[in-house]
């Protein structure tokens, strides 16, 4: 199949089709006697696959780590695990700090809420913010 009809079928464009052939994800194939791009089947499942691994997270480097071992005949499982578990472990992370800044937040909407905007002369800060300069 050509290029177009590969990118059709997988929902990428034809760009992403060649940036992923220029990084290694997708070999390139053979070319039929007018010089097209001609895909087999096994194409479309990459992509698909690379498209859900992205879809999960992980970088285009993870998920050529995982091809590498599966193009060299070795199994991908508990190198997959490790980077989904780095990847949930960042998440614990992320979700942790967005606490902490709903906290700030709401800390300093209560704040606001008790104070007088008439009490707000300060040219260079507000009072909602926090009455100390900044360092």
């Amino acid at each position: 199949m050509k290029i177009g009809e590969l990118a059709e079928q997988c929902g990428v464009s034809t760009k992403t089709i060649r940036y992923y052939e220029s990084i290694g994800l997708v070999s390139a194939p053979d070319r039929a006697a007018n010089g097209y791009r001609d895909y087999t089947v096994s194409a479309v499942e990459r992509i698909a696959f690379i498209r859900s691994a992205q879809n999960t997270g992980l970088t285009l480097t993870e998920i050529g780590s995982i091809l590498e071992l599966k193009d060299s005949g070795q199994r991908s499982c508990e190198h997959t695990r490790d980077l989904l578990q780095r990847h949930l472990d960042d998440l614990d992370q992320q979700i942790d700090n967005l606490r902490q800044t709903k906290q700030q937040l709401q800390h300093m909407a209560d704040r606001a809420a008790m104070l007088d905007p008439g009490a707000c002369t300060d040219p260079n800060r507000c009072q909602v913010i926090g009455s100390e300069p900044a360092p």
